[in-house]
């Protein structure tokens, strides 16, 4: 094999202008610094309704706008953390990604309220005499 055909592993993977691109290096990746902050807020964003829920020291709407509230900002925090999407990336795309994950979230979040808030509203009461008659049948 002559001098000028041999080709190193390093150069075969950089391609032919000394570069990664094949190995998706101009994309972003994240640091172990960004990696331990988002982790750490993921786990505050966690421990603070669930501390809410089990203690109960909020009235129960105050709770649960507050574990909605923590919900959206830790998607946001995943999704800016852990899978790197920001505004100038990709030419825009994540910019498009962010806006429709924003979307389907504000759809979920309010078609769950307004389901829960019907189904509540809308269930027949049970009176003590009904649960006291249904007992006695049974």
């Amino acid at each position: 094999m002559s001098a000028d055909t041999h080709i190193t592993a390093h150069e075969y993977d950089a391609g032919a202008d000394g570069h990664h691109d094949a190995h998706g290096d101009d994309m972003p990746h994240g640091s172990m610094r960004d990696y331990i902050i988002g982790f750490v807020l993921s786990v505050i964003l966690t421990a603070i309704p669930f501390a809410l829920v089990m203690t109960g020291a909020l009235d129960h709407t105050w709770t649960a706008i507050l574990v909605l509230g923590s919900a959206l900002v830790q998607v946001f925090v995943h999704m800016i953390y852990f899978l790197h999407m920001k505004t100038g990336n990709e030419g825009g795309w994540s910019f498009i990604a962010l806006l429709f994950t924003l979307i389907v979230i504000v759809i979920t979040l309010s078609g769950s309220i307004w389901v829960m808030y019907h189904m509540n509203a809308n269930m027949m009461p049970m009176s003590p005499s009904m649960s006291s008659e249904t007992m006695r049948q049974q």
